[in-house]
């Protein structure tokens, strides 16, 4: 059997949570792990089961999902983590795929798009709503503009010809992290390979 997908789920609502409880738990390769309410409760859920995702909600009484964010990528290794909202606006979607999110989903998409989504996020995709993929596009962004600085950073190892365990001994985080930066840099940049994402790099001077 394949590995086992670990999520929590994050959503002050808990008629959400059950639903995405119930539906999620369908699935033997998916199981949730744990589920918060609040930014402060998600924090310890995600430090204390490490999951290899979490769904995050933007609209927490105590915090904003945009600002847990960066708490939770500085977890080592960092769990993938999927926007999964009500609403979406041009910000929301520019900040959070800026600050390292690893999809943008909405809450009123089928259920099998959301387990769609959990399932290429931890391959490596970057699952997003159509729409947050026509804001994306209507802002002609440079993709170095949302890699995270530990992103571009691995990015411009990578260029150097560096192997995944020569960029953990540089950066001093685990080879496990390292792999999933680097699959978050494929992702962003949309391109298939470390090859590709070296050449792209040097191309833009890194």
């Amino acid at each position: 059997m394949a590995d086992v997908i670990r999520i929590v789920l994050v959503d002050d609502h808990p008629v959400v949570r059950e639903g995405l409880r119930t539906f999620l738990d369908l699935h033997d390769d998916i199981e949730v792990v744990g589920d918060a309410a609040t930014a402060g409760e998600a924090a310890a859920q995600v430090a204390g089961h490490r999951p290899d995702v979490v769904l995050l909600d933007l609209k927490l009484p105590d915090r904003s999902g945009l600002a847990l964010l960066p708490e939770l990528l500085a977890l080592d290794p960092p769990p993938k983590v999927v926007i999964l909202t009500s609403f979406l606006d041009d910000d929301s979607v520019r900040q959070a795929v800026r600050g390292g999110a690893s999809g943008f989903l909405l809450k009123h998409a089928s259920p099998d798009t959301i387990v769609d989504g959990v399932r290429a996020v931890v391959r490596g995709d970057l699952p997003l709503d159509p729409a947050a993929v026509r804001i994306l596009a209507s802002q002609r962004h440079d993709p170095l503009e949302v890699l995270t600085p530990r992103e571009r950073e691995v990015l411009e190892l990578i260029a150097a010809g560096r192997s995944n365990r020569a960029i953990a001994d540089e950066l001093v985080i685990a080879e496990k992290t390292v792999k999933t930066h680097v699959s978050a840099v494929l992702a962003k940049l949309g391109v298939h390979d470390r090859t590709q994402a070296a050449i792209f790099a040097k191309d833009r001077g890194l």
